[in-house]
């Protein structure tokens, strides 16, 4: 379980990049957190491995706790984090050099980190690539070797810190499919980071970051249906909710909580 307490976080330049958050994570949740450019979001989420720590309040995953040196070690084997950029991740020449990079490191048997190489690999897609040249692979098979390399070292949850913004719409897909995977099959506590409301309205939960608060906090359907209140954020909703939303303003009976294009069909058909 993640538990952040009335989190504070300034930068050196004096920005108050936190401003008294607090949020619990259950085991096993996914969750999104959205937020435009400045309001804390990626700052909350390097708090989560202790990249980050706080100037006051707690942050604790599982009970550990960055602030205590003899946790630090323990915190950043059960959080791993995927970043923007995949090339600032990947190291190794090969796909499989590059997941075995990690588990190399934690001191693993060979026979161990080959097993777990194979079945991270495995988890996002990637085994028939192994050999391949990291160099050679798209933007979003590179995103999707980054995450194995992060889940051979076993970690409880998985930081995915705008990890589909550089990627078009189909390396957006695969890596938010591994994503999916990793959490609805194995289990792993998600927390993602984006700007894109399509993949927000994938999560359990969805929480909002403005001005270094948490604005709102809830299921993707009640966020998304809280239009004005985004829009007041400086946020946009999924196009298939906001389309809903400006129908029923002129009178079309349907639904409240719709999120997606097959939603919305569902809805449109029986009036048309």
């Amino acid at each position: 379980m993640i538990e952040i307490r009335d989190l504070h976080y300034c930068y050196e330049n004096g920005t108050e990049a936190i401003k008294g958050a607090d949020l619990t994570v259950p085991d096993g949740e996914f969750l999104a957190i959205l937020g435009h450019n400045g309001s804390g979001k990626s700052t909350l989420a390097r708090h989560l491995n202790g990249l980050l720590l706080p100037a006051s309040g707690e942050v604790l995953v599982d009970g550990l706790s960055g602030r205590r040196p003899e946790d630090a070690w323990r915190l950043r084997q059960r959080v791993g984090m995927v970043f923007q950029n995949p090339d600032n991740q990947l190291i190794a020449a090969s796909v499989e050099e590059d997941t075995a990079f990690g588990p190399e490191n934690l001191g693993l048997a060979p026979e161990l980190i080959r097993r777990r190489v194979d079945e991270a690999l495995a988890g996002v897609g990637m085994a028939e690539f192994k050999d391949k040249a990291v160099h050679l692979l798209s933007g979003g098979q590179k995103q999707r070797v980054a995450i194995a390399g992060v889940m051979a070292m076993r970690p409880k949850v998985l930081v995915l810190d705008e990890p589909t913004a550089m990627l078009d719409p189909r390396g957006r897909r695969e890596v938010m499919a591994a994503a999916l995977r990793l959490n609805r099959d194995e289990g792993i506590t998600v927390v993602h980071i984006t700007h894109i409301m399509e993949e927000a309205a994938l999560a359990d939960r969805v929480a909002v970051m403005a001005a270094g608060r948490l604005a709102m906090v809830g299921p993707p359907r009640e966020i998304f249906h809280q239009i004005k209140a985004l829009r007041d954020l400086r946020l946009d909703v999924p196009l298939a909710a906001e389309m809903a939303w400006r129908l029923r303003e002129r009178g079309v009976p349907l639904p409240e909580g719709i999120l997606t294009s097959a939603e919305l069909a569902v809805a449109l058909c029986p009036l048309y």
